[in-house]
């Protein structure tokens, strides 16, 4: 069921807040190399105008998020074409297919899962452990998600985890909001922790000589102290959400959660698949896979496995995310294509010779912006050589790529485009009576990832002798 839209008043007000922050946000990066709007390339001002245009849509809720990202897409080709900055071969390239595939495998094992009554049964049987009380669901939950992907993709476990939440609530008459943010935030923060927590930290590791343990050690605190100013704000601001009381819960503890299961064979083998792609991440390195790769073979053997109907089956894949992401990852590839992020890189270069900690300060907030707009992966891929060549110069980089990872991984919490995760749980939201609006999200999302990046930074400027060791 769809609830219906906030107010107009709420809305607008957020909406103008969005706008005008992305606006402040990319004139800064402008002004940081240009002194006025005459000396842009044509090309930099169009790519920008348009990239603005289509955030703006897709956060106004006025149109809907897939139509505004696939006009934009449309546009800002249409643009590079003519303008010369951005070829039709260029957009196909900057899809990130490996995402798209990791997506569609799971959005089916979890749609195979849906059929089985898998979900009700973890639901009841975590209910029955939290007795049903909003804040210990919230930091149980929020707590199993941190870990888990710091091991695991953080995509992999929204797709998994949100529709347990889902569940649960309904089982308990709640409102699953809270819940879903918490683990959605805390999925991103936990991926900064590890070196195959979040693909930014894999390219840093592999430019800069990083180890899993290395990351574990430098980076482990940072993230616990995000973990707990987190759940903090998820306190403070979902407090009236928190406050409501469970329905019925005598008789969900004399609920049997083992008759929710519908399909016993089918959730074994489904299970059963799904634990083998789990394995194989471990060892995708040794074995040479992908993500993607992997979590296909593993639906391949789920569907010979299980024969389930395909067509009823497909209908659990979100077609309209896909078609998001992939339009979005031809927006932003226009502004990468139009030397946007690199303008942005250079600048940041400049000061690294005159005062490293305030360069540090700036790189983890330029990345922490630049990652709540755009995708943290070609700022990423932006900012690598500009660190390696700060660190031919003679001068210590480890402190910024510690800044670097934190940056890309706190910021992606910062909107609700921010991150797959984020758009993946939102889409699930809008299933409910209780959707995740740009106005829960500016309150909840944008707030943490302000408090997180101030513990964070925090935490590196007092501790900056530490983080200036490999």
């Amino acid at each position: 069921m769809q609830a219906t839209t906030t107010a107009a008043t709420p809305r607008s007000t957020a909406l103008y807040f969005a706008l005008y922050a992305i606006a402040a946000v990319f004139g800064a990066f402008l002004a940081l190399k240009f002194e006025a709007l005459e000396q842009l390339p044509p090309h930099v001002l169009v790519a920008g105008i348009i990239f603005i245009s289509t955030y703006g849509a897709i956060l106004s809720e006025r149109i809907h998020r897939t139509i505004a990202a696939i006009t934009g897409a449309v546009v800002m080709l249409m643009a590079g074409h003519f303008l010369g900055f951005y070829s039709q071969t260029d957009a196909v390239q900057t899809i990130d297919w490996h995402t798209i595939g990791l997506l569609v495998a799971f959005m089916t094992m979890v749609g195979m899962l849906q059929k089985t009554g898998f979900f009700e049964y973890l639901g009841i049987i975590t209910s029955k452990k939290t007795m049903g009380d909003p804040w210990r669901l919230t930091v149980f939950l929020g707590t199993i998600v941190t870990i888990l992907s710091s091991m695991v993709n953080n995509v992999t476990c929204m797709v998994v985890l949100a529709p347990v939440i889902v569940a649960t609530s309904e089982i308990l008459g709640l409102n699953p909001v809270p819940m879903l943010m918490a683990t959605v935030l805390l999925s991103g923060i936990g991926g900064v922790a590890t070196l195959v927590g979040d693909p930014p930290n894999m390219m840093i590791g592999s430019a800069a000589g990083i180890t899993f343990n290395g990351f574990l050690f430098h980076l482990g605190l940072p993230v616990v102290a995000a973990w707990a100013v987190t759940l903090l704000v998820i306190r403070v601001v979902m407090r009236k959400e928190m406050a409501i009381k469970p329905k019925n819960m005598e008789g969900l503890l004399k609920m049997d959660e083992s008759a929710a299961i519908r399909d016993r064979q089918g959730l074994r083998r489904i299970l059963v698949a799904l634990g083998l792609v789990l394995l194989l991440f471990f060892f995708q390195e040794k074995l040479g896979l992908l993500p993607s790769s992997i979590s296909i073979m593993g639906l391949a053997l789920a569907l010979v496995w299980v024969r389930p109907n395909p067509d009823e089956i497909l209908k659990e894949v979100d077609w309209s995310i896909l078609l998001f992401f992939i339009s979005l990852f031809v927006c932003v590839g226009g502004v990468e294509k139009a030397g946007i992020l690199n303008m942005v890189a250079e600048k940041i270069a400049a000061h690294a010779h005159t005062n490293l900690m305030f360069t540090c300060a700036l790189i983890f907030w330029v990345s922490a912006i630049s990652s709540a707009i755009v995708d943290n992966i070609p700022f990423t891929i932006a900012m690598i050589p500009v660190i390696q060549y700060i660190a031919a110069q003679g001068i210590n980089p480890w402190p910024l790529w510690w800044a670097l990872a934190m940056g890309v991984g706190f910021g992606g919490n910062g909107s609700p485009i921010g991150a797959a995760p984020n758009i993946i749980t939102i889409s699930i939201s809008e299933k409910t009576k209780y959707p995740i609006t740009l106005k829960v999200w500016l309150l909840s999302g944008t707030t943490t990832m302000i408090a997180t990046c101030i513990a964070g930074l925090a935490i590196e400027m007092v501790f900056f002798k530490f983080f200036s060791t490999h």
